[in-house]
């Protein structure tokens, strides 16, 4: 099942493209640094240079002590990036060997506004040059693609890489040529779907890599579209458009239909994918919960992680109930959903001069400037769900020319709207019950219409039932940004605890997920129903499907800057720097409770990629480290064997246990005291071991715990690091007092130099 069809509006990304140099000010000297491009005849180079990169090194020096290596280059061109004055880059150019010294002209995006919301227009310096980004490849397995979206532009990109063994597959209305330097890739995989519901209905759906859902080509182009200038849902969130790793190259795996996705057919794509040598992986589906080796995912994932592939999840829509996560194995990044600072606000104003705030994608023919009649759906329809604004429960007498009240639930909200308006209907309000709360998700409706949350429907209900002639009318504000507080975890996102495996903390993290921006299926209109017959190049929605592709977008933008790192390098990197407070110091907020958010809903908080890039310290897991934890598990021979694709079995000399996993977080269960005596404590210990991926330094160890029940030691509490790739152990233990079954509580472990804040979130759980 596809975590995806949370279909609303999302926000406007005001965006502008410019072309401009690196210049800065150099804090405190007054002097400007850019960015150059050295060029080296590498022929040229001395023999008393044992390698080029020491030559170069060399020659930098000469001018400059103080300016580093920004990347070395040695495909595209033999040379270096660095940063220098104008006076040092003229000396550099007089040195024997050098070809050129080219100031670097960059695009400075402020895009689909998830780029801008997350900082990655912060300083583009901080990030990969492109060639490194456009080497990394993310395979999508999803709806397919349409390949005629301006998101797959390939303008500007060079060659594809060499590392790439796919193809582009020919199907119904799909070609090879339907491929370019963008989109290098295209293949779907039918063969599960069919056997078991038949051949595909060629006439409803593409038996090709074309996707006719949407879906596919929302995700793709979220987490690698090329900037697409004037981008905008009918009018709604302006701007440029632009995928995460926009330089990156994207490989289309068409796995879902119309009838939903099969495990067999998921496997067998990703067989491809890892055969394709791509280097990401994003999967926007899920739903099952089964033990790590029953679940296709999970094996699939188990293989892209051995051959050095970053996996991406979405964690599902079934929250905000607890235990409703999918995708939880622990080589799995799993990614929950938030909101971004953009809002799209239509009101409600009533005949008693009342207003409420609302959101809406509609675009169209307004309502007149003018109170209009306004009914509840349940006074007009004799079904006993008439509220719900089902098909054919309305009835024209008494809907024909007015404003109808929906309640949200059962089918499609997009939906509710063709129904009042079949019925006759001018518009809708359409209100939230209990179970969403006061979450606003936006959609492209059929007719003039508005969203509005559970306690602002409660109130225009009141209205509705106690005015004998209730009038309402619906204005629509366009595009808002700079809404606060955001982010804010989405009431939609799936919640731990893990269900499979509790001491493993689920999701890792949250990202943007709710109304977002991003490329659209020519096949069917933004709302995705038959009757919509509008034709849209970007459409807005939202869900953890769209949340996932942002985390594997970054984590493109991670690999390419440091492409020898491990995928668990990779998630803790994105883990241990995501934060959980806003910029006032409050903590973030939960949409469903308008509380502060747990770690059972944001893991270890939202992602932030520009911290990420240099994280101090990672936690990282090898594929014996995964063995371990499987033995930990008490896992069979076979059910390993499953997993690993090798006869492997448990030493049973080595204590194994899943508290010794190298995981970013911590998960604590502790047993309610059957037995003990009031008071009673129970202490239990992990261990972990930090990778020093940065510059030398001594991290010392600050714990927190929102709770007294619980203490927590760190020994060592100070770390000590003299070089790169230096691994240091610690353990800690928590000791907890008996609290009632049930109980939750939450802290914290960090470490830091001063420059990095490594962080982990825990949590604690009595049984």
């Amino acid at each position: 099942m596809v975590n995806n069809k949370i279909l609303g509006l999302v926000l406007g990304l005001s965006l502008l493209l410019l072309v401009c140099s690196t210049a800065q000010q150099v804090k405190g000297h007054g002097l400007e640094k850019t960015t150059y491009i050295v060029h080296m005849a590498k022929s040229q180079m001395p023999p008393s240079f044992h390698h080029h990169t020491h030559w170069y090194d060399s020659s930098l020096k000469s001018v400059s002590e103080s300016a580093q290596m920004m990347y070395t280059y040695e495909k595209a061109i033999h040379g270096f990036s660095t940063r220098l004055t104008e006076t040092e880059a003229r000396l550099l150019t007089a040195r024997p060997g050098i070809l050129a010294v080219l100031p670097e002209m960059r695009y400075q995006l402020h895009t689909t506004r998830t780029p801008l919301f997350l900082g990655l227009d912060t300083d583009p310096d901080l990030f990969p040059q492109s060639d490194s980004v456009s080497e990394v490849i993310i395979g999508v397995l999803d709806t397919g693609v349409w390949p005629e979206s301006k998101s797959f532009d390939d303008t500007g990109l060079g060659p594809v890489p060499s590392t790439w063994k796919g193809m582009c597959e020919e199907g119904t209305n799909f070609n090879a040529s339907s491929c370019n330097r963008k989109l290098i890739g295209a293949r779907y995989f039918a063969k599960g779907y069919e056997a078991m519901l038949g051949p595909i209905d060629e006439t409803k759906e593409s038996k090709s890599p074309r996707d006719d859902d949407g879906h596919g080509t929302h995700t793709s182009t979220t987490t690698a579209g090329s900037p697409v200038q004037g981008a905008s849902l009918l009018g709604y969130a302006p701007g440029t458009a632009r995928g995460m790793a926009a330089r990156a190259r994207v490989a289309a795996y068409k796995v879902c239909w119309i009838g939903g996705c099969f495990s067999s057919d998921i496997l067998a794509a990703l067989e491809q994918a890892i055969s394709d040598n791509v280097n990401v992986l994003s999967m926007s589906l899920g739903g099952g919960m089964a033990d790590y080796h029953r679940d296709s995912v999970s094996i699939g994932a188990f293989a892209a992680m051995e051959k050095g592939i970053f996996v991406s999840c979405s964690a599902g829509n079934a929250g905000p109930n607890s235990y409703t996560l999918s995708n939880v194995a622990p080589w799995i990044t799993t990614v929950g959903a938030g909101t971004i600072d953009r809002d799209f606000p239509a009101y409600v104003q009533l005949g008693n001069g009342k207003n409420f705030s609302g959101v809406s994608l509609f675009k169209g023919d307004m309502l007149p400037e003018k109170q209009l009649s306004f009914v509840y759906a349940g006074n007009a329809s004799t079904a006993s769900n008439g509220n719900l604004c089902m098909m054919d429960s309305l009835d024209p007498a008494k809907v024909a020319g007015k404003i109808v009240l929906c309640d949200r639930g059962m089918n499609a909200r997009v939906q509710k709207g063709q129904v009042v308006k079949q019925a006759g209907g001018v518009g809708m309000v359409l209100a939230n019950t209990a179970t969403n709360g006061e979450e606003l998700v936006a959609d492209a409706h059929l007719l003039p219409a508005t969203a509005v949350g559970e306690k602002s429907g409660d109130l225009i209900k009141s209205y509705l039932f106690s005015d004998p002639n209730p009038t309402v009318t619906i204005l629509f504000a366009g595009t808002k940004v700079g809404i606060q507080p955001s982010p804010v975890v989405a009431a939609f996102s799936s919640r731990g605890p893990n269900s499979i495996t509790p001491e493993i903390l689920k999701p890792d993290i949250i990202a943007p997920g709710v109304n977002i921006l991003a490329g659209w299926t020519g096949a069917v209109g933004p709302t995705g129903l038959a009757v919509d017959k509008r034709h849209v190049g970007f459409n807005i929605i939202s869900g953890t499907s769209m949340s996932c592709p942002h985390v594997s977008g970054l984590g493109a933008l991670v690999k390419a800057a440091h492409p020898g790192w491990s995928p668990a390098a990779i998630r803790s990197a994105l883990m241990t720097t995501a934060y959980t407070q806003y910029k006032n110091g409050q903590k973030l907020e939960d949409v469903a409770t308008g509380k502060p958010s747990t770690p059972f809903d944001h893991g270890a908080g939202h992602v932030d990629p520009v911290a990420a890039l240099d994280p101090g310290l990672v936690y990282d897991l090898s594929v014996e480290d995964y063995v371990d934890f499987l033995c930990a598990l008490k896992y069979t021979s076979s059910q390993i064997t499953t997993l690993t694709k090798k006869n492997l079995t448990c030493d049973a000399s080595k204590t194994h246990r899943v508290a010794d996993l190298n995981y970013p977080s911590f998960a604590i269960s502790f047993e309610t005291g059957q037995g003990s005596s009031p008071g009673g404590s129970t202490a239990v210990k992990y261990r972990r071991t930090l990778t020093n991926v940065g510059s030398p330094g001594t991290y010392k160890a600050i714990s927190s715990s929102d709770s007294d029940a619980v203490k927590i030691s760190v020994v060592p509490d100070v770390l000590q690091f003299v070089e790169a790739n230096e691994k240091k152990t610690y353990t800690v233990t928590f000791t907890g007092v008996s609290r009632p079954s049930g109980t939750n509580s939450f802290g914290r472990i960090q470490w830091s130099d001063g420059k990095h804040v490594v962080g982990s979130p825990i949590t604690f759980s009595w049984a």
